[in-house]
């Protein structure tokens, strides 16, 4: 039986990569780089997988060239950098890996919420540049997380971990979904609201949706109008469900006090970026899930998927089940 050829874009944390090497011809793009479209392309000739990271296009052009492709899978939840409908007409399963990052990325949800709200930046610079010279009683005065309101926009897995944490915090939880949860409201004690209603009774918001053309710039100017101007939003789903120019604006003029972000548009963020100017934006690169435990987990399960594909066997963890019609 011939071997098959598999292309990994990144090394990827843990046993991940001698687990593949076991069963099948290891193509590594070992670079400390995303690999340019090209380079994609050109590896991925006569490749049976790939095993991707959030970073890399995997669209028609690149299937095109790769006829032989059985699966694909993502070191990744989001899916979003993969053209899903041509894999699946194609006939090509795609991996993913959700539920393994929940927790630590609701961890992450609330550190930005905490640095934002309490100004934990700010104060960090304040000493860095020497500006602490003695205890001021209205020194960066910031807003309480605790007995506060928090509006979670999309209930997933994510956000449910997120309004358990809040119950910690003893805090009032509203959410806002396509659909709405019942069974959620009852277990977690979390209120249902339209988008509009949760922004304007919140008093922090976390925005924890997928990003799909329903979701893009959901977060945009007339949203941030309606969120009170003493409010903290959190982003830690997809940069583009939130219009960074709006909310950049919305910073500066005061429209809401404070923003943490572990997600931008675009991303990577540049430096001079108008966001990355603020004093009221905490932004961290992408970390949601950066736990050494989590990320090994995650790329554990990205290869369970690749393996599965390879071996003609249902995905672990399979972002198309169609294909499996």
């Amino acid at each position: 039986m011939t071997t098959p050829q598999v292309v990994i874009t990144r090394r990827p944390p843990g046993p991940a990569i001698p687990r593949v090497e076991l069963e099948a011809q290891v193509w590594l793009w070992a670079e400390d780089r995303p690999i340019p479209v090209d380079e994609l392309r050109s590896a991925a000739v006569g490749a049976d997988g790939l095993y991707c990271m959030l970073t890399d296009t995997i669209d028609a052009a690149l299937l095109d060239v790769a006829p032989d492709l059985r699966v694909v899978s993502t070191m990744s939840v989001g899916t979003d950098h993969i053209d899903l409908a041509a894999c699946s007409a194609r006939g090509i399963p795609v991996g993913h890996t959700p539920h393994v990052l929940n927790e630590t990325t609701a961890d992450t949800a609330f550190a930005l919420l905490l640095a934002a709200a309490r100004r934990l930046g700010e104060g960090r610079d304040f000493v860095r540049v020497g500006e602490w010279q003695r205890w001021e009683p209205d020194l960066l005065l910031g807003h309480d997380v605790h007995g506060s309101t928090l509006g979670i926009v999309g209930l997933g897995r994510v956000g449910e971990a997120i309004a358990r944490r809040a119950a910690a915090f003893d805090m009032r939880v509203l959410y806002s979904a396509r659909r709405r949860r019942p069974e959620a409201e009852s277990q977690l004690g979390v209120l249902f609201r339209d988008l509009a209603e949760l922004l304007a009774e919140s008093d922090h918001v976390v925005i924890a949706t997928p990003l799909t053309p329903a979701t893009e710039h959901l977060i945009d100017a007339r949203a941030l109008s309606k969120m009170k101007s003493t409010a903290t939003l959190v982003n830690i789903s997809r940069g583009g469900t939130v219009d960074s120019d709006a909310l950049a604006e919305a910073l500066r003029e005061g429209t809401i006090a404070s923003a943490g972000l572990d997600v931008t548009d675009p991303e990577p963020i540049p430096a001079d970026h108008p966001l990355v100017g603020l004093d009221n934006c905490f932004i961290i690169p992408h970390l949601g899930s950066s736990s050494r435990r989590t990320r090994e987990a995650m790329a554990t399960l990205a290869a369970d998927n690749l393996l599965a594909g390879l071996h003609g066997e249902r995905l672990p963890a399979c972002a198309n089940p169609e294909v499996y019609a």
